[in-house]
């Protein structure tokens, strides 16, 4: 009977040696992100799943635009920036060191109850058409890019924040953000619902900001103007995949939608990472948070891309 209740006595002591060991082992730490609005839902499901596994790691997000992503970031204010757009070499120069952890795209959209949506989403445009619209302004009416007649003037959306998703879409057609014409909108969000409550707007978004992730169907009021891949002034059977998120996505990912506006997507630190709880965060991203990616409406890197970037934190 003794020698029973000294071994249970031991097991005991045992289990509560081991459970305070691993309380002990807990990961603490402070993660502050800022940045681009295209990887801001992203970001919050990675760190609600990661927080799952180390709950006493506190992340704190905030949107704002890629250019207030790498200005943080640099200026050491939060540990990583969100960067929806390629990396300059300045940003290089000055210490950025960019882990490219998914991917996205930017697209055109347009008002669902335009007038002229049927012929316009069967013509779609090109870059050059686009270049048009958004640089030189030489195409100022909707009908003049279906090529018929009238004067329907296009209501041109553009960001005014530094965005990623505006630089993107300007790369597109070759050239930079500043350089793209049309009333200044703030966030993604804004610009959405500039288009929504306009019927002749034209815009441009973040995938995740027109479809809705559960339904994976476009947000009411909410068309695309298809990109005219091969130019032959018609969207054809094998560019038309906008119907839903997966069918885009999957175009995005067998690269037959364009790169740009498709595009990877960057947290980006301030030089080597040195807390802890950041190396591990971007570890967990690269490898098991790559699960959360399809299923919330991004593209995930191939493997021998999450290699290389694992490679950065060597």
């Amino acid at each position: 009977m003794k020698k029973t209740c000294l071994l249970i006595v031991i097991v005991l002591m045992l289990i509560l040696t081991c459970k305070k060991t691993q309380k002990n082992d807990l990961m603490k730490g402070q993660i502050a992100i800022s940045g681009a609005w295209a990887l801001y839902p992203m970001v919050v499901k990675w760190s609600e799943e990661f927080k799952k596994i180390h709950p006493q790691v506190n992340i704190d997000i905030s949107a704002g635009g890629a250019g207030k992503g790498m200005s943080d970031t640099l200026k050491n204010i939060v540990d990583l920036g969100m960067v929806s757009r390629s990396i300059y070499d300045e940003e290089i120069k000055r210490g950025a060191l960019p882990f490219a952890v998914c991917k996205d795209s930017v697209v055109p959209v347009i008002n669902i109850k335009n007038p002229l949506i049927e012929k316009i989403r069967s013509k779609g445009a090109n870059k050059e058409l686009f270049k048009k619209i958004y640089i030189d302004q030489s195409i100022k009416n909707w009908e003049e890019l279906i090529s018929g007649n009238g004067n329907t003037d296009i209501h041109l959306y553009t960001r005014s924040d530094s965005c990623g998703a505006a630089e993107t879409w300007a790369n597109y057609m070759g050239y930079k953000q500043e350089d793209l014409k049309g009333t200044g909108i703030y966030s993604d969000p804004g610009l959405v619902e500039a288009v929504k409550n306009d019927i002749f707007g034209l815009g441009y978004n973040n995938i995740n900001y027109i479809y809705d992730n559960k339904t994976k169907l476009l947000h009411e009021g909410i068309a695309i103007l298809p990109l005219d891949i091969n130019n032959n002034s018609k969207i054809d059977k094998d560019e038309n995949f906008y119907s839903n998120l997966n069918e885009l996505t999957k175009a995005i990912a067998d690269d037959i939608y364009p790169s740009p506006p498709a595009r990877e997507l960057y947290l980006v630190s301030n030089g080597k990472l040195e807390k802890k709880a950041v190396i591990e965060f971007i570890k967990w991203i690269l490898t098991n948070g790559q699960l959360f990616v399809e299923e919330s409406g991004y593209i995930k890197l191939s493997n021998e891309n999450i290699k290389n970037q694992l490679d950065k934190l060597q």
